[in-house]
């Protein structure tokens, strides 16, 4: 039997990673756009509290548990910016190109280029759930001036894993689902939940 679980997100990339991963264990994933849910508010400063935020806005607008996530880079040097405003970090509308070009120019002055993707998920079987599930993932890397391949989204082009001598853009969709905070992310959170 299976149970229908709605991810607080629209993004086709995430739905197909997670709903992949959550089948084996009896979810059924359905984006919110679907039943019409308008973005969340992520008004706080934490990974976990803007995840909480819209994994209750889903369920509550919905009555169906939900899934949510929020991620981003958090560069060392920077004081671990952008962190939870990686998404706008160079204000509105957001803009991939614009964000990794404010990236580069607050790095520039500094030596050390250490960074780390994280991603936090968190599980709610009703809106007012007090005990939700809650997982995270963090990958570790450096930040690079010049960017390198074509896939991925956001940061990836000049985010390198020094172990792979890769750009995370420069890596498979499976590769990097594989090693990813969110493929870490989910893998634990699929561990709880079974």
């Amino acid at each position: 039997m299976t149970q229908r679980l709605i991810l607080a997100s629209n993004n086709a990339g995430k739905l197909k990673e997670f709903a992949q991963l959550l089948a084996p264990i009896g979810f059924e994933l359905h984006p919110q756009g679907e039943f019409n849910v308008p973005e969340a508010e992520e008004p706080f400063g934490t990974f976990v509290e803007n995840a909480l935020q819209k994994a209750r806005h889903a369920s509550r607008l919905t009555g169906l548990p939900a899934l949510a996530d929020d991620s981003g880079v958090c560069v060392n040097a920077l004081g671990g910016a952008p962190g939870v405003y990686s998404a706008r970090y160079a204000g509105e509308p957001k803009s991939d190109a614009r964000n990794n070009e404010k990236l580069i120019a607050d790095l520039a002055s500094h030596a050390d280029k250490s960074a780390y993707y994280y991603c936090v998920l968190v599980y709610v079987r009703h809106a007012d759930d007090p005990q939700p599930v809650i997982a995270d993932g963090i990958w570790r890397g450096q930040i690079v001036d010049t960017p390198r391949g074509a896939n991925g989204f956001g940061y990836d082009p000049y985010f390198l894993i020094p172990a792979l001598g890769k750009t995370t853009a420069e890596l498979e969709p499976s590769e990097k689902n594989a090693i990813s905070h969110r493929g870490q992310a989910i893998r634990a959170l699929v561990e709880k939940l079974r």
